[in-house]
């Protein structure tokens, strides 16, 4: 076979599979933005700000605590910068196997009480 044809083969089944792992329509999750060391330790319905701030200046990674207390890794941290320990709507796109979330908006969440799952699929 022609190389140019088989490097043009090889980029098209490439832009397939990353069209493929990248499908998942985003989700509306409630919840709160915490820090990796203390991540679920907060309390949902009020964070403690100053507490997630202080461990993000110290080094700490945000991260997504749901109203399950399942705590996600952001691969996108610099989306809710100005959430740290606030409670939150986001619109995400979740990766259960690596617990990671791609925040594509967030809103902010008077109260989480009532919310019965990581997920609503209302949009």
């Amino acid at each position: 076979m022609n190389r140019k044809l088989i490097l043009a083969l090889l980029a098209c089944s490439s832009l397939t599979a990353l069209a493929a792992d990248t499908g998942t329509k985003p989700a509306r999750m409630r919840g709160y933005i915490s820090d990796s060391k203390c991540a679920a330790k907060h309390n949902s319905a009020a964070p403690d700000a100053s507490c997630v701030k202080k461990c993000i200046a110290a080094g700490e990674k945000p991260v997504f605590v749901d109203a399950k207390k399942d705590v996600w890794s952001i691969d996108n941290p610099d989306a809710v910068t100005d959430d740290y320990g606030k409670a939150v709507t986001v619109m995400a796109t979740a990766d259960a196997s690596n617990k990671t979330v791609h925040i594509a908006k967030v809103t902010s969440a008077k109260d989480l009480k009532g919310t019965s799952g990581m997920m609503d699929d209302k949009h």
